[in-house]
């Protein structure tokens, strides 16, 4: 028994291939939020970063209450949002009633 075998080659004229023309023929049909009903309770960790800081060790363990740090954004400049530790959005910091939240102001299309 031969351990070399081949497979087919497929072609265009091949009924069994299916080329990319024949997957955007497909008929699909709307989705709505019902779609996901499921997913509606997963939960999922969602995060806003004002800025970061790089530092030794020596000088972070020599801090005190009410020191300042100097991150790397601007007053005013877009926030991070994160879902799951993938960036997904940026935004603005708002204060609502006592407490601070964030606005969405734009969407941050992935690589996939």
């Amino acid at each position: 028994m031969s351990d070399d075998f081949s497979l087919p080659q497929l072609g265009d004229q091949d009924p069994a291939f299916a080329g990319e023309d024949s997957i955007r023929d497909v008929p699909t049909t709307p989705k709505s939020a019902s779609d996901l009903e499921q997913l509606f309770d997963v939960p999922v960790m969602v995060s806003a970063v004002l800025g970061a800081v790089r530092m030794p060790i020596g000088d972070l363990l020599r801090l005190a209450p009410g020191a300042v740090l100097e991150l790397d954004r601007k007053v005013g400049e877009a926030v991070d949002i994160f879902v799951n530790n993938r960036l997904v959005a940026r935004g603005e910091v708002v204060l609502v009633e006592d407490r601070l939240g964030v606005t969405m102001t734009e969407i941050v299309k992935g690589d996939r």
